[in-house]
């Protein structure tokens, strides 16, 4: 993943990083959470690393998975993904309690932390596998997430909106080494984060949210 820095001075960092022993970070215990009732929800923003990590901060989310979804391949690995032409993108599946919060919550939240002004790409990540997109299951959902980007065209904020809202397909879980990566790996998740300029340009187009 996470060609734009210049992959292969990234992956020669990673290593560096690795040699000098932080490649042993200990992931943080994660709290079990149990709720009466769960819902899910799938987005598409770019790095699912760092979508994944976004929706955790967000009370009333269960928890997050990296996956793939959106495309023909079936059970598609990283390495096919990563590559394009599977028609995949690089997506996270919400799970979340719909009495703590709402799916309009949800997908406003989601706005906030991607960029909707560009197409088949977020941040340093470019490609159809990076697009940003919001994948319904039902039909509240298709009239939610349409309403609340409306919504955002009618505001006059972005001349045009390219995230995609289409109907949910299969969705494939990333490989396991995916998920919850930034907390196995905080050093090399916060150094892509940060070289890919993700929050610097959240916060160009949102503000303070």
């Amino acid at each position: 993943m996470k060609t734009r820095l210049g992959f292969t001075a990234f992956a020669a960092l990673v290593l560096l990083l690795g040699g000098i022993g932080f490649a042993a970070d200990a992931p943080p215990a994660r709290p079990a959470q149990v709720a009466a009732a769960t819902a899910t929800a799938i987005f598409a923003g770019g790095c699912f690393w760092c979508m994944e990590a976004d929706f955790e901060k967000l009370p009333g989310v269960i928890g997050a998975e990296s996956g793939y979804t959106g495309g023909k391949t079936p059970k598609p690995t990283y390495d096919q993904v990563s590559a394009g032409g599977t028609g995949h993108a690089e997506a996270v599946r919400v799970s979340y309690d719909p009495a703590k919060l709402s799916y309009q919550k949800l997908v406003d939240y989601f706005w906030h932390h991607i960029d909707p002004t560009v197409k088949d790409r977020q941040f340093c990540d470019v490609g159809t596998q990076y697009r940003s997109a919001i994948f319904w299951q039902n039909e509240a959902e298709r009239k939610v997430a349409e309403a609340s980007r409306d919504a955002l065209l009618k505001s006059g904020r972005f001349g045009h909106v390219y995230t995609e809202i289409v109907a949910a397909s299969a969705f494939y879980p990333a490989e396991e080494y995916h998920q919850d990566y930034y907390r196995k790996n905080p050093i090399r998740y916060n150094y892509y984060r940060f070289g890919c300029g993700r929050d610097a340009r959240v916060h160009e187009i949102w503000g303070d949210k």
